[in-house]
C-alpha cells in the first residue's frame, strides 16, 4: 500500500499536542486503511481495493474517527490487545490531564495509538523526525478543535 504522508515520532507528538487538524489526522488513518479519496468528489474518501472487510462494510465511505464516536469505538477495537499501551510504551505519553480530557483529545490519542500499531504489525521503524504538515496553534477551546474541524458527536 502507498501512503501518502510518511509518519514519524514528531508527527505523532503533535497530534498528541493538538498542533495539526482533526481532518490530516483522519487522513493518515484513511489512507492506511486503504480508503482512497474520490477523483470527482474532494474531501470523500471511500473504500478501496485494500480496504478490509472489517471496514468497508460498515464504512462504505470513510469513518470520521475523531468527529464521530463510532468511528472512534471500531478504531479502538481493531487495536490487537498487544499494542494497546502503545502510546505510553513507545511515545512515553502517559495521557491527558482531567482538565484536559475532552472526547476530542480522547479520540486523537485513539488515532496515534492505531498508527502506532498499524506501524507495528508493518514491522517497519518509525523514525524521530519527518516531514510535517504546516503546525497550528493549539486551539482555544480543545473541545471545539482547530477551525474547519467537524463538530464532535
Amino acid at each position: 500500500m502507498n501512503t501518502v504522508w510518511p509518519l514519524s515520532r514528531s508527527l505523532l507528538m503533535e497530534i498528541l499536542v493538538d498542533h495539526i487538524s482533526d481532518r490530516f489526522v483522519c487522513i493518515l488513518v484513511w489512507e492506511r486503511l486503504g480508503y482512497q479519496e474520490k477523483k470527482d468528489v474532494p474531501n470523500l474518501w471511500v473504500a478501496g481495493s485494500d480496504t478490509s472487510i472489517y471496514w468497508s462494510e460498515k464504512f462504505p465511505e470513510a469513518p470520521e474517527v475523531i468527529a464521530q464516536r463510532v468511528g472512534s469505538v471500531y478504531l479502538t477495537r481493531s487495536i490487537p490487545k498487544e499494542h494497546k499501551q502503545s502510546l505510553k510504551k513507545i511515545l512515553g505519553f502517559e495521557g491527558y490531564r482531567i482538565d484536559e480530557l475532552y472526547p476530542r483529545r480522547t479520540r486523537r490519542a485513539t488515532a496515534v495509538n492505531w498508527l502506532l500499531s498499524w506501524i507495528l504489525l508493518q514491522g517497519i521503524d518509525l523514525p524521530e523526525q519527518g516531514p510535517l504538515p504546516a503546525l497550528l496553534l493549539t486551539p482555544d477551546n480543545p473541545a471545539n478543535g482547530h477551525p474547519g474541524d467537524l463538530p464532535i458527536t
